[in-house]
């Protein structure tokens, strides 16, 4: 008797327990105002070189590139102060200098008058042109820009690559992914919406295996820490904030 009352206690607990109610034991990231969600100091060598460290802005290059094109083609690690950029290989052209990139044709080059349009050292240098995305689709945070709406819709056309056309690979499958809180309902994922942006080789194998349900310790907790999809939503892409983007039947916003 008594084991089937704390039975149907736990029970009545779950069913009162508000939707979403599981999340609030995490500490969801603070927010920078939209213009700089995104940006990047870059300084692997900069300092030791005694020059400013080189800012980077995610959106504003994301306008006219896809994630694929710096990330694969031109073979910028996804981590930070992972690829040794030097001056003498942008100017070489690779990197931030390839053809119809920072080669002073497509966009500013590498002569000694552009220099501190990248080394200041300044996480807002440019701020004033996110003025141009002030149309754009808007969301919750992160830039607070739908950028998938906004390919959608025509109102950007980033690069997909620089060189011949790459055959990529189609897989529209969606996988639905249960969550592990009572509750919550799964996140949905969809290979096409991402695969619109990145290569498969973006995210497997290192950042998640690639065969199903073999990837571990996938949770939240593991998700703010940066890893498997944290590795991008919370730096550049959407953050973890956002709940109804990945699980779309929650039936309130945190």
């Amino acid at each position: 008797m008594k084991k089937q009352f704390l039975s149907a206690l736990f029970l009545l607990m779950i069913l009162f327990i508000p939707v979403g109610q599981g999340i609030a034991q995490w500490k969801l990231p603070r927010q920078p105002s939209p213009e700089l969600f995104g940006n990047i100091l870059m300084n692997r060598t900069s300092e030791a070189g005694k020059v400013k460290p080189a800012a980077f802005s995610h959106w504003s290059h994301r306008m006219y590139s896809t994630c694929t094109v710096c990330h694969v083609e031109l073979e910028f690690t996804m981590k930070l102060k992972t690829t040794e950029i030097t001056e003498k290989a942008n100017q070489q052209g690779k990197y931030c200098g390839a053809a119809s990139c920072h080669d002073g044709k497509a966009a500013f080059g590498h002569a000694r008058e552009h220099c501190d349009k990248c080394h200041n050292n300044d996480i807002g240098y440019g701020r004033e042109k996110f003025a141009k995305t002030k149309n754009f689709p808007r969301a919750g945070f992160g830039n607070k820009i739908d950028w998938d709406k906004a390919l959608k819709d025509g109102l950007i056309q980033p690069k997909t690559h620089l060189q011949d056309p790459v055959q990529t690979m189609e897989f529209k499958k969606d996988l639905l992914l249960e969550a592990e809180w009572a509750m919550i309902p799964p996140a949905k994922f969809s290979h096409q919406e991402h695969l619109k942006w990145l290569d498969c080789s973006n995210c497997h194998p290192d950042i998640f295996n690639i065969q199903k349900k073999t990837t571990k310790h996938f949770s939240m907790d593991f998700i703010l820490a940066g890893k498997f999809c944290g590795f991008c939503h919370g730096k550049v892409a959407f953050p973890i904030n956002d709940c109804k983007r990945c699980h779309p039947d929650m039936k309130r916003k945190r």
